[in-house]
């Protein structure tokens, strides 16, 4: 018999950084090799974070670091992959929207081409090319 899933979406902080280490883990996206006070200190110092659990585990979230009067950059959304296809990226993007359209703050994104679908249908467009610099300092 199946487990009935329980997703609750929260902004309140993790009691431990682990959890969001696990799921970067789980999502393939920790290849800087980051440990849970480093995953603290991104939580601790973004504008805005919101949090998804099943029950006690966390299988998603997203970020947006802002400088609060202009734009707002979305970014680190992913859902853990048990979790997927599920709408709970869709309830973590519109959190986050609500956040940037509620301080009057534009929200944009850099994503991989194949997401652009996902995104547009939340209402943003294409607008520019991104660069990236690949270095940690």
């Amino acid at each position: 018999m199946a487990t009935e899933r329980q997703i609750i979406i929260t902004t309140e902080l993790p009691a431990d950084f682990k959890k969001v280490l696990n799921l970067y883990e789980a999502l393939g996206w920790n290849s800087f090799e980051l440990k849970e006070e480093d995953f603290r200190e991104m939580c601790m110092q973004s504008w805005f974070v919101v949090y998804a659990y099943d029950r006690e585990r966390l299988v998603g979230m997203g970020r947006i670091i802002s400088d609060g009067v202009i734009t707002a950059i979305i970014c680190g959304l992913g859902i853990a992959p048990s979790h997927q296809h599920s709408g709970i990226g869709k309830q973590l993007m519109q959190r986050m929207i609500d956040q940037c359209e509620s301080n009057g703050v534009i929200a944009q994104l850099m994503c991989e081409e194949n997401l652009e679908p996902y995104y547009e249908a939340m209402g943003f467009m294409k607008f520019a090319s991104g660069m990236t610099r690949n270095s940690l300092h």
